[in-house]
């Protein structure tokens, strides 16, 4: 260790916000250079390598061949698939001297299958499954969490060919294979939960490999039936509670009432004035899909808009800004379907189809409607799941309430379809003589992502605890000696028999105080450490330190191998 470049320090880090930065930051395995940006250090790096060993290993076992492909990538290609503009201000796109545009590559599915579309050219070169492991760049708006959410970071990403569906289904279901083992060999605890495609697309499906963690950016609802969802992605099925109201001589429910409502800006300021459960009143919340239409939408009062689900249902979905919805003709806090300015469009929630009378704003400051019918006083042009789900739901597969967890995103697996290679022309001669396009999988591992995973998700007040399978090395042996002597002799001798029987070793003779090196090495997290004293010696025996556990045992010099070989196992 006295020629490791293992900078450690004893302070968190200013700006690190997570667990995982501080940690990795302090145990010298890794420097921030800007926003989102990083230098992995030769510790850091080892267990890097590590992770990509595991995962080659899995992916190449899998059937899955490596390559690599540039970058920097040709707009020319994106513009081909049409997520050139679509793409957003993630991409960071950029001219060479010539002219020509490019991007820095947020993922690849555009340059894979513009590789292999005229090289795979019969159903007799097919399946293909082709992998690497690169950078990627995703400019950020607010990079943060380290390493959970930086600019930078390293990704294998993987591809899958296929002639028909059910070849895609076989595909994918080894690569799901293959997860799982990357997963279960780095050690970490995690669920496979049902997930929203994003930007990737497809219309196969998608599930997310999920590091359970307590401060984890993602929320995931579960049930011990096996359904598990991140909660943009889960099915949600709210209950409103239908509203009427009486008025003398009529039946009830059966008229639309305007009701002075004097500083009622939420629902839950209505459901106060009113008398009323929030699951009777109406949320709205507008914003405008990709094609620029303006959409207001409602949900039960008493659930969220969920903007992935609306973004699926409507094409595209951002927010109206509040000048936004001034320029609208929209009024905030007393938005409704009744009167809306022409133009503007209105889905919902499915669970309001059967509620006939709705309680909503009746698009005029401090006035909302009681009992606006459904096809009388207006019509929902969209309706689909637009609720986020909530811990306590149904559970969509058995009806039980869902419980809910956190999470880190460290994989996600696509069922791509045909999406690039029709828009591309990506095609294949079938066996019946006919030009048709590949079914596509795509299957990403954040390696840098995965690497911070395992640091919040196994963590105590005194540092990191590797799983033995990424960390650095296995091994610490500590001398408590600063001078050599029959201690730092002992030592050697030690490490290099735990060498010799395959184990990575490495040895603190760093020229520091005892209490220096127990709190190094423990804010490193070596998953053993091998503490050698002279007093121990003079009883032929040495410490052995579980990292994990903090179990410490005098072990004698013969059976330290063995005891070490125990902790690890």
């Amino acid at each position: 260790m006295s020629e490791l470049y293992m900078p450690t320090i004893k302070e968190d880090p200013a700006d690190a916000d997570v667990t995982s930065a501080k940690l990795l930051y302090r145990a010298g395995m890794l420097r921030k250079e800007a926003s989102g940006l990083y230098s992995f250090l030769p510790l850091g790096m080892r267990v890097l390598n590590k992770l990509e060993s595991i995962i080659r290993e899995e992916m190449d076992s899998h059937g899955a061949q490596e390559i690599l492909m540039p970058f920097v990538q040709s707009s020319d290609l994106w513009r081909e698939s049409g997520r050139w503009g679509a793409y957003g201000e993630e991409m960071l796109r950029m001219a060479d001297r010539h002219g020509n545009e490019f991007c820095l590559g947020p993922t690849h599915e555009e340059v894979v299958t513009d590789l292999v579309k005229n090289e795979l050219r019969s159903y007799k070169d097919l399946p293909r499954n082709l992998y690497q492991i690169q950078l990627k760049f995703r400019d950020e708006r607010r990079p943060r969490f380290g390493l959970l959410r930086s600019r930078e970071f390293i990704m294998k990403d993987a591809y899958s060919f296929d002639a028909d569906r059910e070849g895609l289904d076989a595909s994918y279901e080894r690569m799901r294979e293959a997860y799982e083992n990357v997963c279960d060999r780095m050690g970490l605890e995690y669920r496979v939960v049902v997930a929203d495609a994003g930007q990737i697309g497809g219309d196969g499906g998608t599930e997310e490999f999920m590091v359970l963690a307590d401060n984890g950016e993602a929320e995931l609802v579960y049930c011990d039936c096996g359904y598990a969802a991140d909660v943009e992605a889960a099915a949600c099925t709210p209950a409103p509670v239908p509203y009427m109201r009486a008025k003398e001589g009529m039946p009830a429910g059966d008229v639309r009432e305007k009701v002075a409502t004097p500083g009622v800006h939420t629902i839950d300021e209505l459901a106060a004035f009113l008398g009323i459960p929030a699951a009777a009143c109406m949320k709205a919340f507008s914003g405008k899909d990709g094609e620029g239409t303006v959409w207001v939408l409602f949900v039960p009062g008493d659930y969220e808009v969920n903007e992935d689900k609306a973004s699926n249902l409507l094409g595209g979905f951002a927010p109206l800004t509040d000048d936004e919805m001034k320029d609208a003709g929209l009024v905030k806090g007393s938005m409704g379907p009744v009167g809306l300015p022409a133009g503007v469009k209105v889905a919902a929630d499915a669970s309001l189809k059967g509620i006939e009378r709705w309680v909503v704003g009746a698009n005029e400051d401090g006035f909302h409607f009681v009992g606006a019918a459904q096809g009388d006083d207006f019509k929902v042009d969209a309706w689909g799941d637009l609720c986020t789900v909530r811990e306590g739901d149904a559970c969509p597969q058995c009806g039980s309430p869902l419980r809910s967890a956190r999470g880190i995103e460290v994989g996600q697996i696509f069922k791509l379809g045909d999406k690039y290679s029709r828009a591309m022309g990506a095609t294949f001669m079938d066996a019946d003589g006919s030009e048709k396009p590949f079914i596509m999988g795509c299957y990403g591992i954040g390696v840098s992502r995965a690497m911070a995973a395992a640091v919040e998700q196994r963590n105590d007040e005194h540092g990191i605890i590797w799983p033995a399978a990424i960390a650095p090395a296995h091994v610490a042996v500590i001398p408590l000696s600063p001078k050599p002597d029959e201690v730092t002799a002992a030592a050697e001798e030690l490490a290099g028999a735990l060498a010799d029987a395959g184990l990575e070793v490495v040895i603190d003779d760093r020229d520091e105080r005892a209490g220096v090196k127990f709190n190094d090495n423990d804010l490193i997290g070596w998953p053993v450490q091998v503490v050698v004293g002279k007093r121990g010696l003079k009883e032929g025996v040495v410490e052995v330190k579980d990292r994990a556990t903090g179990e410490k045992e005098s072990v004698a010099l013969d059976q330290v191998l063995s005891a070490v070989e125990r902790v690890l196992s």
